[in-house]
């Protein structure tokens, strides 16, 4: 299968923003193994991202939480192998990066040198700000995640909407300017309003990728099992699904499952 886009070469941050500069939007979205990496990017996709959602969708944990470092190397080694174009981000999952600088390297230098992606993704502003220096200091590309930060569910107790307040919104705004000043080529903003999103956006020199803020950003992402309609019971005011995969595997499955049963399958062209 060739790309869906005309720029084939591999995509680096530096392209990223310039992508930016020249006014061009990103296209984001997770991937969590070989095939379904295979697939994303080649269609054209510009970044896949690894993300600890990987917890949810492949594991079948209520939160992010619980994945592991290692799950985390397994499912990025995965989605490298398959992967030519797209830049390949990695989440650093909860308990990573969050004790001190020097564990924050120890575990972002791992991952890197295991699973061989392109970046890493760390959630938080200036609590953080000092490991995201330090990693950066170590060569490693750092994409900032402000917003609802799925890895603090439990000090939020809910996934609305954030930021709606003064107080949290200038906060936000401060932290994307500390993330930007520190080095990070890109940050994600999820689910805020989406006239802080287009502020943040305007403000910043580098990509704001957004997931349920706004259309003003400069890029999208989306978790690959929802926009494709794999997931049941999920529907965000922000997801687009572009397909129903659910029902057309299950009426795949419905067929196979009386075929094997009747004899059916294999029939004598489907045997040696």
């Amino acid at each position: 299968m060739g790309y869906l886009v005309e720029d084939t070469r591999k995509v680096t941050t530096h392209r990223l923003i310039q992508m930016k500069q020249e006014g061009k939007k990103i296209a984001m979205l997770t991937s969590y193994d070989y095939t379904t990496a295979q697939i994303v990017d080649a269609a054209g996709m510009d970044i896949i991202l690894v993300g600890d959602s990987a917890s949810n969708v492949m594991a079948g944990n209520v939160t992010t939480l619980p994945i592991t470092l290692d799950q985390m190397i397994y499912h990025a080694k995965a989605v490298v192998r398959a992967t030519k174009r797209a830049l390949v981000v990695c989440d650093m999952p909860f308990g990573t990066y969050q004790v001190n600088p020097t564990e924050g390297v120890t575990n972002a230098i791992r991952i890197m040198k295991e699973s061989h992606c392109d970046a890493l993704k760390l959630e938080g502003g200036v609590e953080i700000i000092d490991t995201v220096k330090k990693i950066l200091d170590a060569g490693i590309p750092v994409c900032g995640h402000l917003g609802l930060t799925p890895q603090s569910i439990n000090k939020f107790g809910t996934y609305t909407v954030r930021a709606r307040e003064q107080a949290e919104a200038a906060k936000l705004v401060s932290d994307a300017h500390a993330l930007e000043d520190a080095g990070c080529f890109a940050i994600v903003l999820e689910k805020i309003p989406a006239a802080l999103a287009a502020r943040v956006t305007s403000e910043l020199r580098i990509p704001v990728i957004g997931i349920g803020a706004g259309g003003a950003c400069d890029g999208q992402v989306l978790v690959v099992a929802d926009m494709l309609g794999m997931s049941q019971g999920f529907s965000p005011k922000f997801l687009r699904r572009y397909a129903d995969l659910h029902s057309i595997m299950t009426e795949a499955i419905g067929h196979y499952i009386p075929d094997v049963k009747s004899g059916d399958f294999p029939n004598e062209n489907e045997q040696y």
